[in-house]
């Protein structure tokens, strides 16, 4: 591997030009005519009636398959570009026009499952059952199953077109509030005006007094702009509760649960498991408290490292560190990320006017992803990096699948991500080379258990409330602030000192509108890699196949089912969530007993 790599990514290999790619333009015009020609095709279908007709559908179902593959390549691309620079309008006018294609692409497909929703039963069986058709046979079982969902294909259609400026506009606003939030810094005696992805790089100092002002900035930025974040999310939000309505639905979890492959009975155990161990992990907050000399942790105290030393960690090293960790538990895994590495597949570039967060986004046409982030350094940096490449190598695996089985949804795509961040927090510990370096890395472990158990939960209790009473007028901005505390306070056990009231309009997952409730799949990820972790532990290296195996069929089975083929448990039962969370509270244990000295 090369010892200077590069922090930015290649985009050139996709479509040359940025935003101004005259490739990508005839890509995208290409892409619509398609979409219309396959309209025009898919309008005059009938529903077949016998086994021998559906043959008939064979080349239709190659063409969706190959349309949906592009947009999911010029979706990857254009989303690529406006996270590089939010001052590029040319990327928002390209994510606008993808938009209007992809709702014109999504009124075809709305018809299409009318006609499987309109076939009959026995024809549908045989027809799932004939060997061209069998290896996508779960998913377009599954879209049959959605369409009897929904209104009439006519009117998912107007609703797709009616969102291009409803729906989703409000949610490309957003983008364009963040790119205008500032934040002020203090810093060798003068003052800086960080983007909000650069301070938030800064909430997580070691030094006590510069993590208070930026909490206090970082709030104080976003509650000059609350009024636009409650105006985008209350219409968001409302938009949402008006298609339901209009679909019959009364439950706003039904679509994110079904997003997910997930029943309502595993996500309340899920919940259940964890609220009922959250004591040891309260535990945990009050000594890091008692370690950071305050009486109780702040909001901004919760992800702060309790060394005393503010070293980086270099970009190069990071790099060589993950892959060496991930070859300790699958070759394959670690010639992904040399390979990701190496092809300038990931920016990571620290310097203003780039979007907050990080991600993974897959490009299927050329069998590449790129990875987003902001690196300057930081322990949890490399965790995010380690992430993304999880995710990154989720994609890999399903490669070679047909495109409808590569549909996985984000709870098991964030199982392989915490899974890959996992193999890098736990090889660390352990090779710890002093106590209070073991003490320093296994706090930072824990860390990612406090985040899943008790933010992202605050995040679900917020939103849960937050759809219930939208549904009864708009929310002042002060509103969503008592919300969001009450729902922090609930989550943390009441083990905090000061809050954030304004997360709600910091946070981006709740502007998504891809996948509604952008929270709870988060947790079930990180625990479920937990219970697939221990079991790798257990059973060495042969469960790097395994491994393997469980990540190629995430995309045509429900979570059950893929517990019950793979691990042989049922996630309906706490049983599995227990067994998983107690890796994490064996941590929490050794922490306490390590740090005793600190009561």
């Amino acid at each position: 591997m090369s010892s200077r790599l590069r922090q930015t990514w290649d985009l050139e290999t996709i479509f040359p030009g940025g935003s101004s790619s005259s490739e990508f333009d005839t890509f995208l015009k290409q892409l619509s005519a398609d979409v219309d020609a396959l309209k025009e095709r898919v309008e005059h279908l009938q529903p077949p009636t016998t086994v021998e007709e559906t043959e008939a559908f064979d080349p239709i179902f190659a063409e969706v398959q190959d349309v949906s593959a592009r947009f999911r390549q010029s979706g990857a691309f254009v989303s690529c570009l406006s996270a590089q620079d939010q001052n590029d309008q040319k990327a928002g006018q390209l994510s606008a026009r993808v938009g209007s294609i992809r709702a014109r692409w999504q009124s075809v497909v709305a018809t299409f499952d009318s006609v499987l929703q309109n076939t009959e039963d026995t024809v549908w069986e045989a027809w799932m059952k004939r060997d061209a058709v069998a290896p996508v046979s779960f998913n377009l079982s599954e879209s049959r199953s959605q369409a009897r969902d929904k209104m009439t294909p006519e009117l998912e259609s107007l609703a797709l077109s009616l969102s291009v400026d409803g729906y989703q506009g409000w949610s490309s606003f957003y983008n364009t509030i963040v790119r205008h939030v500032r934040v002020k810094f203090e810093e060798n005696g003068e003052t800086q005006l960080l983007s909000a992805a650069q301070a938030a790089n800064k909430l997580g100092s070691t030094d006590p007094k510069k993590r208070e002002e930026m909490g206090r900035n970082w709030e104080q930025a976003w509650t000059d702009v609350e009024d636009y974040c409650a105006d985008t999310l209350n219409h968001l939000a409302g938009f949402r509760l008006a298609l339901y309505e209009k679909r019959g639905w009364d439950n706003v979890l039904r679509e994110p649960l079904e997003i997910n492959r997930m029943s309502d009975k595993t996500l309340d155990t899920m919940w259940q498991v964890i609220t009922d161990n959250k004591p040891i992990f309260v535990e945990y907050l009050k000594r890091k408290a008692q370690m950071l000399n305050t009486k109780k942790l702040g909001w901004h105290d919760v992800d702060a490292p309790i060394g005393e030393s503010e070293s980086k960690i270099a970009y190069d090293d990071a790099a060589d560190l993950i892959t060496s960790q991930f070859r300790s538990f699958s070759p394959r895994m670690a010639d992904f990320a040399q390979r990701a590495f190496e092809n300038n597949w990931i920016e990571a570039e620290d310097r203003a006017g780039k979007r907050p967060g990080g991600f993974c986004t897959a490009l299927p046409l050329t069998k590449e992803t790129r990875i987003f982030m902001t690196y300057s350094g930081t322990a949890s940096n490399v965790s995010t990096l380690a992430h993304e490449l999880g995710h990154g190598y989720h994609q890999h695996v399903m490669d070679e699948l047909p495109t409808f089985s590569q549909r996985y949804a984000m709870n098991v795509a964030e199982t392989a991500s915490t899974f890959a961040e996992m193999i890098v927090a736990d090889s660390l510990v352990k090779k710890a080379a002093t106590e209070e370096e073991k003490i320093v890395l296994l706090e930072d472990k824990i860390q990612r258990s406090i985040a899943f158990f008790m933010n992202i939960h605050a995040r679900f209790l917020f939103e849960t409330r937050f759809y219930e009473k939208r549904r009864t007028g708009l929310l002042t901005p002060q509103d969503l602030s008592d919300l969001m505390v009450e729902a922090q306070k609930e989550a943390y056990c009441g083990v905090l000192g000061d809050y954030h009231p304004h997360f709600w309009a910091s946070k981006l997952h709740f502007y998504n509108t891809g996948v509604p409730f952008y929270n709870f799949p988060y947790t079930f990820g990180y625990l479920f890699s937990t219970g697939i972790y221990a079991r790798a532990q257990q059973e060495g290296t042969g469960f790097a196949d395994k491994y393997d195996a469980l990540l190629l069929d995430t995309g045509r089975m429900t979570v059950e089912e893929l517990a019950s083929k793979h691990l042989g448990v049922d996630l309906t039962q706490p049983d599995f969530w227990q067994a998983a969370i107690d890796v994490s509270a064996a941590d929490v244990r050794l922490f306490l007993d390590m740090t005793t000295s600190h009561k």
